[in-house]
C-alpha cells in the first residue's frame, strides 16, 4: 500500500478486513494461555523501551515492527532474534492478520492518525503520552475508541504504580488536609549550547523524511527536528510541558479528583540556550482548579526544586505536604494555628508567630512510601485488560484529559493571556483565536476521520 492512499480509503478497507478480528477479540476468544500478538509502531527511543517491556511479559508476543528509519527498525528486529515482520508504513502492520493489538511509540504528531486507524481495524491500542498534538485530535481518539469498543492504554505509566495510587488516595482522603497548591517541575540544564544550530541537510540514509513528517508541514530536513529532538518544535510536540507535564498533571488531577482546569495562564521564553528550537527553554504555567492552584515549572537548572530532592510533584495541604517522585513518596507535616494571641509588642514573640497565633503539630506524622513506576507494570496491565476485555488503569479518556491540560498551557503561552476553559465543551470561553489552535490543518493527503 502506497502512503499516498487516502486515509478514508484505508479506513474503509481496514474496517472491512478487521471486523472479524474485532468481533473475536471483543468476545474474548483469546484464551488464558494464548499470547497476545503485538505490533510495535515506532521503535526508536521510547518504542524500544516499550519493546523491552513487552519482552518481559509472557502473555504477549511481538509479531511485527514498524519504523520509517531503517537503522532503528533493523536494531529492533535484531533484538528479537530476527524472527519478526517489519514495515516502514504503519498501515501495512495494522492490516496484518498476525497482529491483535498495537503499541504506538512514534512522535506526538503521529499518535492520532495511527490510533484511529488501529481502532478502526479492530486492534486494541497502547499509545504513548502525550496522547495527541491537539485537543481536538484527543477528542476524536476518545470517540473512535468508544465506538469501536477497543481496549486502550495511554503511556502515563505512573497510573499502574501502587506507590502513586497510594499517594493519590492520601490526597483525596484529606490525610494532608485541604490542598490549595500543587506544584510540578521539570529541570534540565542545557545552557548555553542546547541542541546547537545545525544547517538543513539531506536526510540520513535509511530515513523516509516525507513519511516521518506525515501530516506535519513539509520542511527541509534538519537533524534537530528529527528523532528525539523533535520535542522542541511545535509541529511535532508541545515540548517538556506536554512530555513530562502530562505525567505530572495526570497524577495531580488523579489526586485532586478533578479531570480538567477552569482557567490557565503561562509565561516563558528562550532565556538560557542558543539553538534553533521553537519551544521555550524556560516557562511557568498556572492552572485554576476548584479550590486549588496548580503550577508547572520548566527551568534550566541542575537540581530538583522539590524538597526532598528529586521530587517531581508536591501537594501542599493544610496539615502536611506530600512529595512524589521516582524514588518514592514523602509526607512532611505542617504546624497549624490553634489559638489567637493578641498582638502587643513586636518584640514579644514567646509562644507565638507574630500577631497571628500560636502553632502546634498538625497531627500528621512524617512518613515515606517506597516504590516507583515501571513500564513493565503498565504494559502488563494493558495486556491483561485486553485479554479480559476490561478498562485499563489509564484509558484513552483519562489520558486525553491529562494531555489536554498541558496542551492548553502552550496555547495560553502563545496568546499571552489568561484563558478560561470550558472542559465539557473543550473550548475557551474568552478567546476565539485560542480556539483556532485546538486543531491544525493536516498536510495532504493525510486526514483524520
Amino acid at each position: 500500500m502506497s502512503h499516498e492512499l487516502s486515509r478514508r480509503e484505508f479506513a474503509l478497507s481496514a474496517v472491512a478486513a478487521g471486523t472479524a478480528m474485532a468481533a473475536q477479540t471483543s468476545a474474548g476468544v483469546l484464551g488464558a494461555n494464548e499470547r497476545l500478538q503485538v505490533g510495535v509502531i515506532g521503535v526508536g527511543n521510547r518504542g524500544r523501551e516499550l519493546q523491552d517491556a513487552l519482552k518481559a511479559i509472557p502473555e504477549a508476543k511481538i509479531t511485527a515492527l514498524c519504523d520509517v528509519y531503517d537503522p532503528f527498525l533493523q536494531a529492533a528486529k535484531d533484538d528479537l532474534g530476527g524472527n519478526v515482520a517489519t514495515y516502514k508504513d504503519y498501515r501495512k502492520l495494522i492490516e496484518s492478520k498476525d497482529v491483535d493489538a498495537v503499541v504506538i511509540g512514534t512522535p506526538d504528531h503521529w499518535h492520532a492518525l495511527q490510533f484511529v486507524d488501529a481502532c478502526n481495524a479492530g486492534k486494541d491500542v497502547y499509545v504513548e503520552k502525550p496522547l495527541s498534538l491537539t485537543v481536538k485530535e484527543g477528542r476524536i481518539m476518545c470517540d473512535v475508541a468508544k465506538k469501536t469498543g477497543r481496549v486502550t492504554q495511554v503511556g502515563t505509566h505512573r497510573r499502574s504504580s501502587k506507590m502513586y495510587a497510594k499517594a493519590a488516595e492520601l490526597v483525596r482522603s484529606g490525610h494532608i488536609g485541604h490542598v490549595s497548591v500543587a506544584n510540578c517541575y521539570h529541570l534540565q540544564n542545557e545552557t548555553p549550547m542546547g541542541m546547537g544550530k545545525p544547517a538543513d541537510s539531506a536526510p540520513p540514509p535509511g530515513l523516509d523524511w516525507d513519511l516521518w513528517l506525515g501530516p506535519a508541514p513539509k520542511v527541509p530536513y534538519n537533524r534537530n527536528r528529527c528523532l528525539y529532538r523533535f520535542r522542541w518544535f511545535y509541529e511535532y510536540s508541545g515540548g517538556q510541558l506536554t512530555n513530562f507535564g502530562t505525567h505530572y498533571l495526570d497524577i495531580i488531577q488523579w489526586a485532586l479528583g478533578q479531570n480538567a482546569p477552569k482557567a490557565v495562564m503561562a509565561m516563558g521564553g528562550k532565556y538560557a540556550v542558543q539553538d534553533n528550537r521553537e519551544i521555550p527553554d524556560t516557562m511557568q504555567v498556572v492552572w485554576q482548579y476548584d479550590g486549588c492552584i496548580v503550577t508547572f515549572s520548566q527551568y534550566n537548572a541542575n537540581s530538583a526544586a522539590g524538597n526532598p530532592p528529586h521530587a517531581e510533584t508536591e501537594f501542599r495541604g493544610t496539615l502536611a505536604t506530600l512529595y512524589t517522585g521516582y524514588r518514592g513518596c514523602t509526607i512532611e507535616p505542617q504546624r497549624v494555628r490553634y489559638r489567637e494571641i493578641p498582638f502587643k509588642d513586636p518584640r514579644d514573640r514567646k509562644g507565638s508567630n507574630g500577631q497571628y497565633g500560636a502553632l502546634k503539630p498538625s497531627g500528621v506524622e512524617k512518613s515515606e512510601i517506597k516504590g516507583g513506576a515501571t513500564n513493565v507494570d503498565h504494559v502488563r496491565n494493558w495486556v491483561e485488560c485486553v485479554k479480559a476485555r476490561k478498562e485499563c488503569s489509564a484509558p484513552v479518556e483519562v489520558g486525553h484529559r491529562s494531555t489536554s491540560a498541558t496542551l492548553i498551557g502552550n496555547i495560553a503561552l502563545k496568546r499571552g493571556k489568561v484563558l478560561e476553559w470550558d472542559a465539557q465543551a473543550e473550548r475557551f470561553t474568552n478567546d476565539d483565536k485560542a480556539n483556532e489552535m485546538l486543531f491544525y490543518q493536516y498536510r495532504k493527503p493525510w486526514k483524520l476521520a
